[in-house]
């Protein structure tokens, strides 16, 4: 197959959650785009709801090989012949089975990696809501005694087995042509956890959605997302009690739902579907992401971005390479309510600021994060994959 940009047929792989997040809303746009764009998209997935049909030493086997993902890629790649595979969530069910499958095929393969599972049995490098790296590089058997993964031991073991095995096997570092990180951060720390740094690509998320920004009064703050401890639910709760004027609106649901009814009990909006989420962003006059943990790459944040809405984040992880202080948003101290309440107080008394810095956004977003953008990076990762494994082919010794 040619690597010119002549239509391809891409196989793409994810392992769906049993609670719909950020990272499957980015792989259905992902498809939708190759799609829009003329190229043969087939879906493999496997569903975590079908764990619960499972014994524990089925879960287990799956986990660390996956006989049915072998068997079922198999079957698909001889029907779809497909041009290049696009992995995307691994765990459970699918397993790194799956690149055993297509290397032996001879299929081209690139993983995007939505979170830092390669290095951290929770994903998020977060304990006790404080940053922890202590696994980063080496082995994660720290992560089982602290029981990292869902707060069990035994699953964290499985995790940690899982882990240790395909690195021993090299399963990431040869079986995988290409990966993408989110951000030039993320890429660093993937780098750190093992990676090769010269197959570690960087491309963004990216929304379809591109609305003109409104020229009309834009009024207090927004939080999207769910209401849980990584999310910082808890410093901007904090915050609020800080700044009592605070005009907040809250989209989501979790753990601290109670607590954001009680602050905010004319403004709490519960879930709200992606349409009134993006009307209620363009009549905003900013986002707030008070993670505590390392963010890969919020999609809310590029939504935020396409709607000319600036954005106030922790100063931590990625954020302050998405998040350009007094240009696109503001930045505090994570874990620090006290800063957080200052710079939200600042905005709401600097409104012609905040415009400004949001019509910068939406600008960053013309530039770095529309689809069509978003798809010329894309082919250029799968042209490198193709051509890297078709030269392995014609000089296998070399």
């Amino acid at each position: 197959m040619s690597t010119t940009s002549t239509p391809l047929k891409v196989l793409m792989v994810h392992n769906t959650y049993q609670q719909r997040g950020g990272e499957d809303s980015v792989v259905e746009s992902e498809i939708a785009l190759l799609r829009e764009h003329g190229h043969q998209v087939e879906v493999y997935r496997r569903h975590n709801d079908d764990i619960e049909g499972m014994s524990r030493g089925q879960l287990l086997a799956d986990t660390l090989w996956s006989r049915r993902t072998t068997q079922d890629l198999r079957a698909l790649a001889s029907s779809f012949r497909p041009d290049i595979m696009h992995v995307h969530n691994t765990l459970p069910l699918v397993s790194p089975s799956v690149f055993w499958a297509a290397h032996d095929l001879g299929i081209p393969v690139v993983q995007t990696l939505h979170n830092f599972r390669t290095a951290c049995l929770d994903a998020t490098f977060l304990r006790d809501g404080q940053i922890c790296e202590d696994c980063l590089g080496t082995s994660p058997w720290r992560g089982v005694v602290r029981a990292c993964y869902r707060d069990s031991v035994p699953q964290s073991a499985v995790m940690a087995t899982m882990l240790v095995a395909h690195r021993a096997a090299g399963t990431l570092q040869r079986k995988v042509t290409r990966f993408i990180a989110l951000n030039e951060f993320c890429r660093g720390k993937l780098i750190q956890a093992g990676l090769p740094a010269d197959r570690v690509s960087v491309k963004p998320n990216f929304v379809e959605w591109r609305p003109q920004p409104e020229e009309g009064p834009r009024h207090g703050g927004l939080y999207v997302g769910r209401l849980s401890t990584e999310k910082g639910i808890e410093v901007l709760l904090a915050a609020a009690a800080r700044h009592p004027g605070l005009q907040l609106k809250v989209a989501g649901t979790g753990p601290f739902e109670a607590q954001a009814r009680a602050q905010w009990p004319d403004t709490y909006l519960g879930f709200r579907p992606l349409a009134e989420v993006l009307g209620t962003m363009a009549s905003s006059s900013y986002l707030v992401l008070p993670s505590i943990c390392y963010e890969s790459f919020p999609r809310t944040l590029v939504e935020a971005y396409a709607c000319a809405l600036p954005v106030v984040a922790s100063r931590l992880g990625a954020l302050p390479e998405l998040v350009k202080e007094g240009e696109t948003g503001l930045l505090f101290n994570p874990n620090d309510p006290d800063d957080l309440a200052t710079k939200l107080a600042w905005a709401d008394t600097h409104p012609e600021d905040m415009r400004r810095m949001g019509l910068r956004a939406r600008q960053m977003y013309e530039n770095d994060f529309t689809p069509e953008i978003n798809h010329a990076q894309l082919m250029g990762i799968y042209r490198q994959a193709m051509g890297e494994v078709t030269a392995i082919q014609r000089n296998p010794g070399g």
